[in-house]
């Protein structure tokens, strides 16, 4: 399964690829061939926009869900969420230490 950065990334490449092509496009072109080729880089940015807003949309809500869960588990498991902390402490402490 493809991730959304990888899908944004990609999405980006291709909206990038397809606006220069428009572009060069538009720049060998004049009058009612022009405005064509402007509106389908409009067009294509305007698709662009709405994927880029479903992957920010799904973005957010998996982020909620994670903080979420991890806020369950921190609930539920107090004194291992403590140990768990004190470790990474621990382990930051010495990490910083040795420099």
């Amino acid at each position: 399964m493809e991730s959304a950065r990888e899908r944004l990334v990609g999405d980006i490449r291709e909206l990038l690829t397809d606006v220069d092509v428009l572009f060069r496009q538009a720049a060998a072109t004049s009058g009612d061939e022009a405005r064509d080729l402007r509106q389908r880089a409009e067009s294509a940015l305007r698709q662009a926009s709405e994927r880029f807003a479903s992957i920010e949309k799904d973005l957010v809500r998996r982020g909620r869900e994670a903080a979420h869960a991890t806020d369950e588990w921190v609930h539920h498991n107090p004194w291992s969420s403590i140990g768990i902390g004190a470790g990474v402490g621990l382990l930051i402490g010495m990490l910083i230490a040795r420099r």
